[in-house]
């Protein structure tokens, strides 16, 4: 969804800074997906179709306030680094968008497999963003130095670049147009 369709890219703009909270923010994602869409595919046949959006939302953010907890009382560093992010994870597009098309219409087990298999696809992304960004502009992953200090003496600079915040967003399209070049049937003919 993130390159195909463009959705939730708020936090790939946000938090590809570094690999840590990129993964954890992944792994959030993958949490309150897989089992919101567990949650509304058990109560489908019982959501009055004028308020399913509301419905949709009260489960993803109650799902979103339990992983924050969590990150609270045992990722607290991270938490704090992520902060706010976390919280918007209810807004996410691809959360709502899988609940809409999927959930409501499916069993609970396929349900957790779509939630399981979109997160996946959206933490592939994620994780890849913050892979270049980290690299590029600290020669670091996961907080650990991994350019040789010969390639530093010899005159390599990290990139101050790919730390901002553009980068995210340049990096994101280079990675659609990579994508869309490899295939182009994905390319919209309009």
């Amino acid at each position: 969804p993130v390159t195909i369709q463009v959705l939730g890219i708020c936090s790939i703009l946000a938090v590809t800074v570094q690999l840590r909270p990129s993964f954890v923010m992944a792994l959030s994602v993958l949490v309150v997906m897989a089992f919101s869409n567990v949650v509304i595919s058990l109560i489908r046949n019982t959501i009055p179709q004028r308020i399913r959006i509301i419905v949709q939302l009260t489960v993803i953010a109650t799902m979103v306030i339990l992983v924050d907890q969590i990150l609270k009382a045992y990722m607290y560093d991270v938490s704090r680094q992520l902060s706010v992010f976390v919280g918007l994870i209810i807004t996410n597009c691809i959360i709502m968008g899988r609940l809409e098309a999927f959930a409501m219409t499916n069993k609970p087990w396929p349900s957790f497999l779509d939630g399981i298999g979109n997160a996946a696809a959206y933490a592939a992304v994620l994780l890849g963003v913050a892979f270049f960004r980290e690299l590029l502009g600290s020669g670091e992953l996961f907080g650990v130095k991994v350019v040789p200090q010969f390639l530093y003496d010899i005159g390599y600079v990290n990139n101050g670049f790919m730390i901002l915040p553009p980068m995210a967003l340049i990096t994101l399209g280079i990675f659609i147009w990579v994508q869309r070049h490899r295939n182009p049937d994905l390319v919209d003919a309009s």
